[in-house]
């Protein structure tokens, strides 16, 4: 495809469509975008990987369509990561992961997205009952990714 947006252009739409929402500990949502895209470019991923990490909770955050993305000036690959990494109502994790597992390049996003979430800094300002949860949560995911044995 030509004319693909730049990674630039894939942060600011990315911004744009999250502007106003924030995490789970009150912070603005761009930070965690940011925080995940860093994440897969210091973990050696490529300009796909990075643009659907700007874009990895958009769709699941109704934050963007899925004919959004579908229309976007953006590389398959990226599309494809981005569907992979974004949840579905009532799927199950083994599922999930399945598919995470079976997309090119989205396993990297996804470490760099859990990593992020487990931060114990982002973590400790929460509710001891929240960050045990997702404490568990997150490890659950990791061991079903096969990231058990990786550092974050």
């Amino acid at each position: 495809m030509t004319d693909e947006l730049t990674l630039a252009e894939v942060e600011a739409l990315a911004r744009a469509a999250h502007a106003g929402q924030t995490d789970k500990a009150g912070r603005p949502y761009a930070e965690h975008l940011r925080a995940v895209a860093e994440g897969v470019r210091a973990r050696g991923g490529d300009d796909d990987q990075i643009a659907a990490a700007w874009l990895h909770d958009s769709v699941e955050d109704d934050a963007l369509t899925e004919r959004w993305l579908d229309e976007a000036a953006l590389s398959r690959r990226t599309k494809d990561i981005v569907r992979a990494v974004t949840k579905r109502a009532g799927e199950p994790p083994e599922a999930y992961a399945g598919r995470i597992l079976a997309t090119p390049g989205a396993l990297l996003v996804k470490e760099a997205d859990l990593a992020h979430n487990a931060n114990p800094a982002r973590l400790a300002v929460l509710d001891e009952a929240t960050r045990r949860r997702l404490t568990e949560k997150y490890a659950g995911m990791r061991a079903l990714l096969g990231l058990d044995g990786r550092s974050v």
